[in-house]
């Protein structure tokens, strides 16, 4: 035997004896594809269209199955049922180290952190956004500010083709701007539009083929240029700008005075609690709470407006029906409000189907085993990975009549009312569900009804199918597309 047949043979004991040892040490892990030396599972998954991947694998594979991120396990759920009993487990509400992520916004927030830091924040955040007018009428008024900026925008385009994409990004995040920062920012601004792309940005970069890859290989990957480079001086930037607001904040904070925006309640907390040894707040933990309001309460509404205004000029008629209703209950004169949507079902089956079809956070968070468990009869180790594939849910075909195609009337029951669905997951479920999920819910209704109250949207003339695939990034958004606002 030559030397390169003693190679291949070592090469082969070497993989074989991986293989084995790999099994010895996770033996109860549920099955899945046969992961490679270094690669693990990444050769059998479209990292251009993984969720679509985690779907076609559990055909072969069933609804629980484990991947390998190179030598790490991820056990991946799918369907409802699965999904379901994990996202109401108290065994899965630890949050795993993902190398992107922890490099974007950090582990002491909100979104990433684990124990005693988390339930302290996301208490905190709850108590802070209610405070703040998180569900009542108060808050539905700053968004309605910005709706009424956004029709000023699109109406002073006089029906021609735009691309909407920005004016709403902007119009959406100015929402937040004035809960964490306690004022709008002129949309035009140049730091303001700086701070959109920013997150723009991050956002694509998490969820992109460059972003899995970074989970996968981090140590190589920080050797490597990439997109990884340019997201990571981003958010340093971004933190660096909030770190600025946080300091301007405390310099002008009156401890007689109540607080109007989310640093100042921080700040605040910060007082209470500054001689508590087991307290978990701090200027690091308030910043990344920042991020995390800025990283989830941005992007995921405004992405789902861009997809319902897609939806709209390709259903034309579905576009017509939701117009006829708010016609005839709210009228032309008055914008219509979030306690309309009670008398409008279906304007409020149509945002859901949108949130549902769009399906823009397609994997959900990942989370961790706390402690030994299992899922639908598959064991789960403490301290295991898992994945709820929250695609598998939207269009799990037990739980939807047509859940390949956009169709309202899965929120219709028979005589027009709405109807709640239990596999409608958008905002994922459980403790660890999203934290801004009612700020959201609000956005999208008074967002979309009071567009479709003040504009017709039609494709521009001559384009009769628009792009209807998606980018990938930690949301699945548009193609760049045109449409014409027509005023009613």
């Amino acid at each position: 035997m030559d030397l390169f047949d003693h190679l291949l043979l070592l090469s082969v004991f070497l993989v074989l004896l991986w293989l084995f040892l790999r099994r010895r040490r996770c033996p109860t892990l549920p099955l899945g594809p046969c992961p490679l030396p270094l690669l693990g599972t990444l050769h059998k998954l479209n990292l251009f269209r993984v969720h679509e991947s985690f779907i076609q694998l559990a055909v072969q594979y069933g609804n629980v199955y484990t991947l390998w991120m190179g030598s790490k396990p991820v056990v991946v759920l799918n369907g409802f049922h699965a999904v379901r009993e994990a996202l109401t487990s108290e065994a899965f509400l630890g949050r795993p180290y993902v190398s992107s992520m922890y490099r974007l916004i950090g582990d002491k927030g909100i979104l990433m952190s684990n124990g005693k830091t988390w339930k302290q924040q996301r208490k905190f955040g709850l108590v802070a956004l209610r405070s703040l007018g998180l569900g009542k009428k108060s808050m539905e008024q700053k968004i309605r500010q910005e709706v009424d900026y956004l029709h000023e925008v699109i109406a002073r385009v006089e029906g021609k083709p735009f691309d909407p994409s920005t004016v709403i990004q902007n119009a959406v995040s100015n929402v937040i701007v004035s809960v964490v920062f306690g004022q709008r920012m002129d949309l035009q601004e140049a730091l303001f539009l700086t701070l959109m792309e920013s997150i723009h940005s991050m956002m694509h970069f998490q969820g992109s083929a460059w972003g899995r890859l970074y989970d996968a290989f981090t140590g190589l990957m920080h050797l490597l240029p990439g997109p990884h480079k340019r997201a990571f001086t981003l958010a340093d930037n971004l933190k660096r700008y909030i770190g600025t607001q946080i300091q301007e904040h405390r310099h002008s904070q009156s401890l007689d005075s109540e607080p109007t925006d989310f640093i100042d309640w921080y700040l605040s907390q910060l007082d209470k609690t500054n001689a508590d040894p087991e307290s978990t707040f701090n200027e690091d933990s308030m910043l990344q709470a920042v991020m995390d309001l800025f990283f989830a309460g941005s992007e995921t509404v405004a992405t789902t407006l861009r997809w319902a205004l897609l939806y709209m000029v390709t259903n034309p008629g579905v576009q017509e029906r939701v117009q006829e209703e708010l016609d005839d209950v709210v009228g032309c004169s008055a914008p219509p409000h979030y306690e309309d949507r009670e008398r409008l079902p279906y304007t409020s089956a149509v945002v859901h189907e949108t949130q549902r079809y769009s399906n823009i956070v397609t994997g959900g968070a990942m989370r961790l085993s706390t402690r030994e468990t299992s899922v639908q009869g598959h064991h789960i180790p403490k301290g295991t990975m898992v994945l709820p594939c929250l695609s598998s849910v939207l269009f799990d075909p037990e739980q939807w009549d047509t859940p390949d195609r956009f169709n309202p009337g899965h929120f219709l029951d028979q005589e027009g009312n709405f109807h709640k669905r239990e596999a409608f997951l958008p905002f994922s479920s459980g403790p660890r569900g999203c934290l801004g999920e009612q700020m959201a819910r609000v956005e999208l209704f008074v967002f979309f009804s009071s567009l479709l109250q003040r504009f017709t949207f039609t494709l521009p003339p001559g384009v009769t199918e628009p792009n209807m695939d998606y980018v990938l990034g930690a949301t699945l958004t548009p193609h760049p597309f045109q449409i014409c606002a027509v005023p009613r």
